[in-house]
């Protein structure tokens, strides 16, 4: 596993100091808690309770600190940041207008 930036699901800050995210672990731009599905490697919408990890037990609030013990740093978190649609967007965009 490669070197990767621990960054919040929802506003896309990269915290300082933090490198391993912990339950109690909050982004200081939005005051989102980090460890929660949609930060996990294994969360998959559209998946049996939107988790690709079988044995993990169902999470109600997806966006909620919980204490999951098969929660995995997604190394692909920076997609799922808030500010993201909008840049892949902008990149499609300009695919069509060169």
């Amino acid at each position: 596993m490669g070197y990767y930036s621990i960054m919040c699901w929802f506003c896309g800050e990269n915290p300082a100091g933090i490198s391993k995210v912990s339950r109690n672990d909050v982004c200081p731009k939005c005051g989102r808690d980090l460890k929660v599905c949609k930060n996990c490697r294994f969360f998959c919408p559209g998946a049996y309770n939107d988790c690709n990890e079988s044995q993990a037990e169902r999470v109600m609030d997806k966006e909620k600190s919980n204490f999951c013990e098969y929660f995995v740093y997604s190394e692909t978190a920076s997609d799922k940041a808030g500010n993201k649609p909008a840049d892949s967007k902008s990149a499609f965009n300009a695919l069509f207008n060169d």
